[in-house]
């Protein structure tokens, strides 16, 4: 009997194993969670980012596009994804794409460098050293990048590099207003 309870922990591990494996093998590893498509975009105050300083002004992430779309894209100069993207951001502001970058878990003086080093896409650049707007937006990692719609709603998003030109085509049309009738006078 003793030699039975002995092996219990070993039948408990390779039980626990089997259901680890027959788990692993059915999720999908390229599923990437959008929860926050169709919500609004948070209301998180963060400094912007002037020269290499944090500050002095703060800016509410909803109120950034002052009414209008724009594409906020969550960076780090640590990443080295963000610097494979950085030319298609580019790209979007040379079509005159707003472009909102959030500096996520870096320093003020790096994150300057880096826009420094490859261009500076953005319109403005909030500076997120705790990663609080990152837990916001429920991100995984940079980069990621949201099209916003002028109402501030989260029309897509983009985790991972923007490498491909129909996934920036994709966040553009997204956030683009659909066209509304025109309003047309009635007869009494």
């Amino acid at each position: 009997m003793n030699r039975w309870m002995a092996l219990l922990p070993l039948a408990a591990i390779a039980a626990l194993t089997v259901l680890f494996v027959g788990w692993s093998l059915k999720r999908d590893p390229a599923f990437k969670p959008d929860a926050m498509v169709g919500q609004p975009i948070p209301e998180t105050v963060l400094p912007m980012l002037s020269g290499d300083q944090a500050g002095p002004g703060n800016l509410d992430l909803k109120t950034a596009g002052v009414g209008r779309p724009m594409i906020v894209n969550v960076f780090a100069s640590w990443c080295a994804p963000c610097r494979i993207e950085h030319p298609k951001l580019l790209a979007l502001k040379a079509r005159g794409i707003a472009v909102v970058g959030i500096a996520y878990k870096d320093e003020p003086v790096a994150t300057r460098a880096f826009l420094d080093e490859l261009g500076d896409p953005f319109a403005m650049v909030l500076v997120d050293r705790e990663g609080r707007a990152g837990l916001d937006l429920g991100i995984s990692g940079v980069p990621e990048t949201f099209a916003v719609d002028a109402m501030g709603r989260i029309t897509a998003k983009q985790s991972g590099p923007l490498l491909d030109d129909a996934d920036i085509e994709r966040l553009v049309a997204s956030m683009q207003a659909p066209p509304r009738p025109a309003p047309t006078a009635r007869s009494r």
